[in-house]
């Protein structure tokens, strides 16, 4: 008689047992082919995760903000990055959803931003709420970008995390969309809030 073991669908592993793949590691894969090219992927401290599908609220906030910085950041010194890498160490090479970083495009040529270059980065929430705000927040932070946002559409607010440290941001505000706000390195530009979210159904 064959037996069968009931194993639970999800099994944790020692984080310390795991193989943490480099940034170049991650790139010779996906060279090799082997990454499926039909899945979106970042490389998170050394781990290969998979991107959440993106529905068309997330898509919908993504694209207002994306207008609005790109309009006030015509002719000055910076430029708006939409889902595209940065770099952030050996180990980590994100693809956060919006990046403000120095110069112009043709700047990163030859690299992806680094967080020296960086002067702001947002994730759009839909389903990643946790991930978000209590995983890539600890890793924007040990990785010293000054500012980072998460748009929650579900509650219909932003997040705002200022102040890194090795630990993680030491400030972190939930704004309601009937406010507004400033980005740390722009405190010239106000946004509402409201403006970066999908209309109400």
């Amino acid at each position: 008689m064959v037996t069968t073991l009931d194993l639970p669908s999800q099994i944790l592993l020692d984080s310390e047992t795991l193989k943490r793949w480099t940034v170049e590691e991650y790139h010779r894969l996906s060279k090799l082919g082997l990454l499926d090219s039909n899945e979106r992927t970042e490389l998170i401290a050394g781990q290969i995760t998979v991107m959440a599908a993106k529905g068309v609220p997330h898509v919908t906030a993504l694209r207002f903000l994306a207008i609005q910085l790109d309009n006030f950041l015509h002719n000055k010194p910076f430029f708006v990055s939409t889902q595209d890498p940065i770099r952030l160490s050996d180990l980590s090479e994100p693809e956060p959803d919006l990046v403000i970083a120095q110069g112009d495009a043709s700047a990163y040529i030859d690299h992806h931003p680094e967080p020296k270059e960086i002067c702001l980065v947002v994730e759009v929430a839909d389903t990643t709420l946790k991930k978000d705000c209590e995983i890539k927040d600890k890793l924007y932070a040990k990785s010293n970008i000054s500012e980072y946002w998460v748009v929650d559409l579900k509650h219909r607010s932003l997040h705002i995390f200022r102040q890194p440290t090795a630990q993680g941001y030491s400030s972190h505000l939930i704004l309601s969309e009937t406010n507004e706000i400033s980005p740390k390195a722009f405190p010239e530009l106000s946004l509402d809030i409201a403006s970066m979210l999908p209309p109400k159904s």
